[in-house]
């Protein structure tokens, strides 16, 4: 069953988030915005979501899925949702940062895409057949982990029933309305102590920064959705946002 706490839908550690009743047996048809992002990606520079650019050698090939969706069971809107993870907080790297679903490449994977796919599935439950690649992003570099990854877009034309699928690495899924993260009231800057500055968004009790809320940030923007908002409103990143390597 889905639980939903200011319009951001929760699994818990055993439940789920399920597709609304409402959408019927066929596939629901992708935003417009989300064709134009696409187009719009063909005359952006990778320069442009990070300044932390893949090495010409080395790095670890990984991927993540942005997932885009309509709204699941519960939800007290009707626009579009993202797919986040709340990691588990027991993880040696980044424990309880929220995330998208990803993770290594293996040597099975096909391509970039079928990792990020099959990362999503493992760790929620998410039916690759029920999702369309809408556009790879530019590869970034997380450098203290030493990973390349490829942000991969999707929309989820058929969704799923998602949750925690492995504990050892995820503590909660959730899923977020876009009107929810493009809200300003919801919108600051992250202070880190060795200098970082960067966007955050309010998640309840939880916060999204670092890399995910860059790349949100940039998806929002590029694909027309973004409000005007405050960066000058500066947070330091709460204490328990500290362990591990940064986000």
């Amino acid at each position: 069953m889905t639980d939903v706490v200011s319009r951001i839908a929760y699994a818990g550690r055993s439940g789920s988030i399920d597709p609304s009743p409402s959408l019927g047996a066929g596939a629901v048809a992708r935003p417009a915005w989300m064709d134009e992002l696409a187009v719009r990606l063909e005359s952006v520079a990778p320069e442009w979501f990070s300044r932390f650019l893949p090495p010409e050698e080395g790095g670890r090939e990984s991927a993540v899925l942005i997932l885009f969706g309509p709204p699941p069971a519960g939800a007290e809107d009707d626009g579009d949702h993202v797919v986040l993870i709340e990691r588990s907080h027991t993880m040696r790297t980044q424990p309880a940062q929220i995330a998208f679903p990803g993770g290594s490449r293996d040597p099975e994977d096909d391509d970039l895409v079928a990792t990020a796919l099959r990362e999503a599935e493992e760790e929620t439950g998410v039916d690759p057949a029920g999702v369309e690649v809408v556009a790879q992003l530019p590869s970034l570099f997380l450098a203290p982990a030493q990973f390349v990854v490829a942000p991969v877009l999707g929309w989820w034309a058929r969704p799923s029933s998602i949750g925690v699928r492995d504990p050892a690495e995820v503590h909660d899924v959730l899923s977020v309305p876009v009107s929810h993260l493009v809200d300003p009231a919801t919108r600051f800057s992250v202070t880190h102590p060795s200098g970082y500055v960067g966007p955050g968004f309010d998640l309840d009790h939880l916060l999204l920064w670092g890399f995910t809320a860059g790349l949100i940030s940039s998806v929002l923007e590029l694909g027309g959705l973004s409000q005007p908002w405050d960066a000058d409103v500066m947070r330091p990143l709460p204490e328990r946002y500290l362990a591990g390597r940064r986000a």
